[in-house]
């Protein structure tokens, strides 16, 4: 196991407020990692890291990434061990709505953070998530693979592809075999989990709705995606992470982490199994003209992680909707017991984790 790679190390995270940046410092914090966040304020009272309380708990500074001097300045003042960047704008239509800012913060606070890394000699490891999204969606019914070809049409996609040429760029420039720093990207997507209420998408707006009870509105019931817990990705970002800090380059470069296939469900059956364990709702599928594309089908082939991690994902796609709601149904509880469940679950994750390796 690797909890013992991250005691006591300095660890960054950049969008340590959204919703997978502030479940991966309630993991560090879990196996006693200082933590230290860079990240926008969160956008609602509701999510993760407020309900949480993180702020009482790790030190973050609100800073845009789009601030190279500002990010540098913070790096060299803590000298962090390794990074974990998952800072982004991470909407797809909100790509479309706002392409400046999208490939801004994206591609330019992404060479923001290699570059304060490069500038900051303790840091032994960096961890930059990027997207399945990355990927030329050929909808191909087999998974994509490391090696296939970058793209992306809309916005959001294109940056994150950008990313992760960037990515490759200052590997193959900066942090090569002369370097003692081992940079890899992590590619996941359709990640949901408890504390997410971004806007337009699935699992949040469904909550929602149900709240209200109001029916369950889906636009492309018939689209299939790989759903995935939150704590999947990140237990494959802190794998990686931990064997980065080792002195070899093997594991540098990119890395997909997903579901097993039995979790490529429709998001019609998404919403019907997010209903079955709320206890009510209904579903009312709405054709809209939408002029942005959307993909139908994207997966990843996790084999690389398989076996060269031998890292796997534990969840099926009961338990992903079970934890999921669980995390959902917070009214009443303090902040202090809403961190406990989480690291209740985290420690639930890591036994199922220690018993199937």
């Amino acid at each position: 196991m690797f909890d013992k790679i991250y005691k006591d190390k300095k660890v960054i995270i950049t969008g340590d407020t959204g919703f997978k940046g502030s479940w991966l410092a309630i993991w560090l914090l879990s196996m006693g990692t200082d933590v230290m966040g860079i990240s926008l304020p969160p956008e609602t009272p509701r999510d993760n890291y407020v309900l949480c309380g993180l702020n009482e708990r790790i030190t973050h500074i609100n800073q845009d990434i789009r601030d190279y001097n500002a990010l540098r300045k913070i790096f060299n003042e803590y000298n962090p061990d390794i990074v974990f960047h998952l800072a982004a704008q991470a909407i797809v239509l909100e790509g479309y709505q706002d392409p400046l800012k999208t490939y801004g913060t994206n591609f330019m606070g992404t060479v923001n953070v290699l570059e304060a890394i490069r500038h900051t000699k303790s840091v032994k490891a960096g961890v930059i998530i990027t997207t399945d999204k990355c990927y030329e969606n050929r909808e191909w019914v087999y998974g994509y693979r490391e090696t296939d070809r970058l793209g992306g049409n809309d916005p959001y996609s294109a940056s994150k592809a950008a990313c992760e040429i960037a990515i490759a760029s200052y590997n193959h420039s900066f942090f090569n075999d002369d370097s003692s720093t081992n940079i890899a990207s992590a590619r996941a997507g359709n990640v949901i989990g408890g504390g997410d209420w971004a806007e337009n998408r699935i699992v949040p707006d469904c909550v929602r709705a149900l709240e209200k009870d109001a029916p369950i509105i889906i636009r492309n019931p018939k689209a299939v995606r790989p759903w995935q817990h939150v704590l999947e990705p990140l237990s494959g970002y802190l794998k990686l992470g931990s064997l980065l800090c080792s002195d070899t380059k093997e594991f540098t470069g990119p890395w997909n982490f997903g579901p097993s296939s039995k979790n490529m469900v429709t998001v019609k059956e998404l919403a019907e199994k997010i209903i079955k364990n709320w206890g009510h709702g209904k579903i009312s599928c709405e054709s809209e003209n939408n002029k942005f594309s959307e993909a139908n089908l994207l997966h990843l082939d996790i084999s690389k992680a398989v076996n060269k991690l031998k890292w796997q994902p534990k969840l099926d796609f009961a338990d992903t909707v079970s934890f999921m709601i669980d995390e959902y149904k917070v009214d009443g509880m303090t902040k202090a017991e809403i961190y406990e469940q989480r690291v209740e679950h985290i420690i639930k994750y890591m036994d199922n984790m220690n018993e199937n390796p």
